[in-house]
């Protein structure tokens, strides 16, 4: 195992990381599992709608900005600065991008959308990591003052313009969309068919080639691209040392505030990013009071994923997938997985409690009942508990994983160069 204090030798070989993973094989096994157990719901409830190609496509859309704000969440806090204004970072993306992806076109747009964000990070960076300033308030603020500098400017820069006012950009080109010709019939002709777990699989695999964006394509190739800077290099492990002892790193010669600098800028390029995509891809045009909350799940995404980029994008698919029953049959949709969150409920129940958890166990059995007492009591669900599912989710999701958390241990601690001397 690579230590700290290999941090200045020439022949470094950083390792990936250590302690108790899940195996490639044990994580296929429990996708498939929930594939399987939400084939059973499909076909006992008949909504369709859960696992076709229209709702995986549109859940890939909504998760690509909630996993570029947690990825940009990840690379601050694995240096030791906790970031909570991806959100504002967001809304900085979405305007840049629009402003600038309507007049010189969209991928002029991506670019300006993630200065936009780094912009933002700079500005956390210099407040947190040279100031010392408390970085939850720094991000509050961020937050804040991106809101305010935008409606500000909205009305300048697009109003005036064909399709522009104050609170919205005139249109921007398209990025162009993919889809793999033949196979992505195949896979949706087989969805078709409703049989029992192939169907619900053709709907996944035909939702991942089917009217995907080119920037939906560069947003999943920066998930292993993450993991390979921040566990494979010698940079990466000098990030990660600045979050987890600061004041080790800084005596074996590690520039913990150009480090840290580092981080943050780049956390909010990637937020940035996650913006533009919302003002470029998921809609051709700012709009005011897009991003809606996504960098505060983007955060949530990240710490359900426990600081790792294969865990984040697994949280983001999660709550990308909730988001889009808002838009696809949402009522019909929710509805049926009253009954999969029921037995999910059940069989964690008998987890528990062969785990001789019992009082764990009867509670999350005394819910389950309650949740499928739901199901089996109503017919559909309010719009209200439809609009609400992603922000119930986080919760809940979070709430069951807080305990097998682990954060960088310097996270959000303040730090001063030579404080260890």
């Amino acid at each position: 195992m690579t230590t700290v204090t290999d941090l200045n030798q020439p022949t470094l070989q950083p390792t990936a990381p250590t302690g108790r993973r899940m195996s490639l094989s044990v994580l296929l096994l429990v996708i498939a599992g929930a594939l399987a157990l939400t084939s059973i719901v499909r076909i006992i409830t008949g909504a369709d709608g859960i696992t076709n190609v229209s709702q995986m496509s549109t859940a890939l859309q909504l998760a690509v900005p909630i996993g570029l704000a947690g990825l940009g969440g990840l690379w601050a806090e694995r240096a030791g600065v906790v970031n909570i204004g991806l959100e504002g970072m967001m809304i900085l993306g979405t305007w840049f991008g629009a402003w600038a992806g309507f007049q010189w076109g969209p991928w002029t747009g991506v670019l300006v959308g993630i200065l936009g964000g780094a912009i933002g990070g700079l500005l956390h960076a210099i407040v947190t990591v040279s100031f010392n300033v408390n970085h939850i308030v720094s991000g509050v603020a961020i937050n804040i003052l991106a809101l305010g500098a935008t409606r500000y400017l909205a009305p300048l820069a697009f109003e005036g313009h064909t399709g522009g006012s104050a609170k919205q950009s005139p249109p921007v080109d398209s990025l162009g969309n993919f889809t793999v010709p033949g196979l992505s019939d195949g896979l949706r002709d087989l969805n078709e068919k409703g049989w029992f777990f192939v169907s619900d699989v053709a709907g996944l695999l035909g939702g991942l080639i089917t009217n995907v964006s080119w920037l939906t394509l560069l947003a999943v190739a920066l998930i292993p691209g993450t993991w390979w800077v921040l566990w494979r290099t010698a940079f990466g492990l000098r990030l990660r040392s600045c979050g987890e002892n600061p004041i080790a790193a800084e005596s074996l010669g590690v520039n913990v505030y150009k480090y840290k600098y580092i981080a943050v800028i780049i956390s909010g390029g990637l937020a940035g990013l996650g913006g533009a995509f919302l003002s470029i891809v998921a809609n051709p045009f700012y709009l005011e009071g897009q991003v809606s909350g996504r960098g505060y799940i983007g955060l949530a995404a990240m710490i359900f994923g426990n600081w790792m980029p294969g865990g984040l994008a697994i949280g983001a698919g999660l709550f990308g997938y909730t988001d889009s029953l808002n838009l696809r049959g949402g009522s019909e949709n929710v509805h049926a997985l009253l009954l999969l969150g029921a037995l999910l409920l059940i069989i964690g129940s008998i987890w528990l409690a062969f785990r001789k958890k019992y009082t764990s166990s009867v509670i999350t059995l005394l819910i389950g009942g309650l949740v499928l007492a739901w199901y089996l009591g109503t017919n559909e669900v309010p719009n209200q508990v439809v609009s609400a599912t992603p922000y119930v989710i986080t919760l809940v999701v979070l709430a069951l994983s807080a305990q097998r958390l682990r954060m960088p241990k310097a996270d959000g601690m303040p730090y001063r160069k030579g404080q260890g001397k």
